[in-house]
């Protein structure tokens, strides 16, 4: 297997995982904020959004204007960025369109990754007015999408505990 397809593979889990996990959510239970973690699905599920899109995209490949055509990143940015806080957006998103943003930015991220060659992976990352916080090259920009991703996973799979109920995992019937 070529580095690329594993982390197209990996990066294909770890979608697959969020998918499942925030599919199993009832819409009405996206904006509450639970106690000790102050965070909530819509706030994960934006911030994965604007999160994919840097480290796969944007530090890759450089900005692509029919991604920002289609979705108001600035908007993304203004409220699901690092350094902002769930309590601020509550009823303020539309689940469903978080939803399908998240599936067309998961899309557009795979794409990038399976454009790729092996040479452009050991490429330094894309010049940014924030340079990446991990990755030198294009490859640990990829890998590091995959980790960050299965981190917020782990947090939506607490979340979903709290606000609604344990996920099954095929380990009950």
């Amino acid at each position: 297997m070529t580095e690329i397809e594993i982390l197209t593979n990996q990066t294909e889990n770890a979608f697959e995982w969020t998918n499942k996990l925030i599919a199993s959510v009832p819409y009405d239970r996206w904006h509450i904020i639970a106690n000790g973690i102050e965070s909530n699905f819509s706030w994960q599920i934006g911030h994965q959004i604007i999160s994919i899109y840097y480290h796969t995209i944007m530090s890759v490949v450089g900005h692509i204007s029919e991604i920002i055509e289609k979705l108001d990143l600035r908007l993304y940015t203004k409220r699901y960025g690092y350094d902002t806080a769930a309590k601020d957006l509550i009823d303020k998103t539309n689940p469903k369109q978080l939803k399908e943003d998240l599936k067309y930015m998961q899309g557009q991220s795979l794409r990038v990754i399976k454009s790729l060659s092996q040479n452009e992976l050991q490429q330094a990352v894309e010049s940014t007015k924030i340079p990446h916080p991990v990755a030198k090259t294009k490859f640990e920009a990829i890998d590091w999408n995959i980790k960050h991703t299965m981190w917020h996973c782990g947090q939506i799979a607490i979340l979903k505990r709290i606000v609604d109920q344990p996920y099954n995992y095929g380990l009950k019937s």
